[in-house]
């Protein structure tokens, strides 16, 4: 039998952005629980909560100032046990986001290793000699713009912060380090928690001898700083494994919960973290439907490699979305937004959804005022940052898209008027009701949701597969052209779901024509 976090979908809720109980703008765990029904409704079985713990927001809580607590932005831990609740009541499960390559600069851990040399948590961050003219210790790069290093004044040393200022990496080569965080994630465990996903953890552990990245021949004057060398030293260390099977042992101390992690590396680098005996991550994140080209031929080449690298035991997980990309319905533009679902939600392995893209919910236009992305602010430049995926979910029409009785902190996205829950859920040909039945599809049909898959074909713009189970087949066929197109399908069968929906149980021979952009699942006999 498999276990929830195989068969099931998981939902990535951006607790800033879900949905505002008290009307000062932001949205809170109070919010969340109050919009549990609607994820039932939906028929996802697991929320991912971005971070929700005590944080100045350098990194809109990604900067950790206290591993046990709960924002008092998002709510307390009295009213985090009653969304855990709730959220169980209903079947669904609840994953953390768990920060452990930085804390805040803000942390007692950090202020205490920060007020002298001789401070017993010195060590527990990087802390390093200039160079002999004064400069950083290397050439180390943050993730949002120029050097990794920071001078701290007061003690006459840098310190190390992979991504902003405000986020000092720990060092996870000090036992105590590890000791903390492992008790942390058992806090949570004990309350209850389902899981964690775990933030950045191919970064966790650093070169010993802190030596100079290599240079990377295809950096250019004008690209990000990031990407001026190869990161050898400071991404996917041979210790890293370790510490994911600690992670994983401690999880283990309880019944059916879930490592998620944020890896992104190369498939045969990313593979390693299932473990070598499975004893690694449930889930190293793939983010492959984000990072290739949006067209059949490479999707279906990085399946097949995804699926072909995976080691005896490793399930499968996709990602169409997150908090760091470009929303589904802009990449691969409106047109192919059920496409894609269809896509998320019928390959093999668990898919992880992104709130609001149930709705087609695009990018917004935000103006500069209202940029508040380290990864755009911080650095030599400018940029959107990853603030236009951020904006507030759209429950219905009214003002600020009924996600707060406040001024958002955030404007709401522009198409919110005819892309909203309200709107969609009486609309039976929207993009949400698309959703749900497919969902209630993939639910239904074990083949789907734990089935064997079986590339079929990739030709011009058609991508076929199938899914089988205990004697069932499917066939998905997904059109990605603006135009007909015709597919041959391994036999003929009754169509089950079409993204235009107007087709249900029709009957097809092995050969059938798709309409621009459609995708379909055929019952194959």
């Amino acid at each position: 039998m498999a276990h929830w976090w195989q068969s099931g979908i998981v939902y990535q809720i951006y607790p800033l952005s879900f949905m505002d109980s008290d009307g000062d703008g932001k949205g809170d765990l109070e919010g969340i629980r109050r919009r549990l029904d609607y994820l039932e409704e939906l028929g996802i079985d697991a929320i991912w909560m971005s971070p929700i713990f005590p944080s100045p927001f350098a990194d809109f809580g990604y900067d950790v100032a206290d591993y046990t607590d709960i924002n008092p932005v998002f709510g307390t831990l009295e009213i985090f046990d009653r969304l855990l609740t709730d959220a169980h009541e209903r079947g669904l499960k609840v994953i953390l986001d768990l920060v452990p390559n930085h804390s805040s600069s803000e942390h007692e851990w950090f202020l205490k290793s920060r007020a002298s040399r001789e401070n017993d948590k010195r060590d527990w961050y990087h802390w390093k000699d200039a160079k002999s003219d004064g400069g950083p210790p290397n050439n180390w790069q943050s993730f949002f713009g120029g050097s990794a290093w920071e001078w701290d004044e007061a003690t006459g040393q840098y310190y190390l912060h992979l991504f902003d200022k405000g986020q000092p990496d720990l060092n996870w080569q000090n036992a105590d380090v590890r000791i903390a965080i492992y008790d942390a994630m058992r806090f949570w465990f004990e309350r209850g928690v389902d899981g964690f996903r775990v933030d950045v953890m191919n970064l966790l552990v650093k070169d010993e001898e802190f030596r100079d990245e290599p240079g990377d021949e295809r950096w250019r004057p004008g690209m990000p700083s990031i990407r001026k060398h190869h990161h050898i030293y400071t991404q996917d260390q041979p210790e890293v494994q370790g510490i994911v099977r600690e992670m994983r042992a401690v999880a283990d101390e309880y019944d059916e919960r879930v490592i998620i992690g944020e890896i992104y590396l190369p498939v045969d680098r990313l593979v390693r973290y299932y473990g070598e005996n499975g004893d690694g991550a449930h889930l190293p994140f793939n983010f492959g439907l984000c990072t290739n080209k949006w067209n059949p031929e490479k999707i279906a080449g990085f399946v097949r490699k995804y699926e072909a690298a995976l080691p005896e035991g490793g399930w499968p997980n996709w990602v169409l979305g997150n908090h760091d990309q470009p929303r589904i319905a802009t990449r691969a533009g409106l047109n192919q937004a059920r496409l894609a679902a269809m896509l998320l939600l019928t390959l093999r392995g668990t898919p992880t959804m992104y709130y609001g893209d149930e709705l087609g919910i695009e990018n917004a236009i935000l103006s500069d005022e209202y940029v508040n992305d380290p990864a755009a602010t911080d650095g030599e430049l400018r940029q959107p940052g990853r603030d236009p995926c951020r904006t507030p979910m759209q429950w219905n029409a009214l003002a600020h898209a009924g996600f707060t009785k406040g001024d958002p902190w955030l404007p709401v996205a522009q198409d919110y008027i005819t892309r909203n829950v309200a709107m969609q859920t009486e609309d039976e040909g929207s993009i949400l009701q698309f959703y749900k039945k497919l969902i209630e599809l993939r639910h239904a049909e074990p083949a789907l949701h734990i089935g064997d898959f079986e590339h079929v074909s990739v030709n011009g713009d058609i991508y076929c597969y199938t899914r089988t189970h205990a004697g069932k087949r499917f066939g998905v066929a997904l059109n990605f052209s603006d135009e007909p197109q015709p597919v041959t399908l391994p036999g003929a069968g009754q169509i089950r779901l079409s993204s235009e929906q107007d087709r249900v149980l029709e009957s097809t021979a092995a050969e059938i024509s798709l309409a621009p952009n459609e995708g379909v699942i055929v019952e194959l006999i």
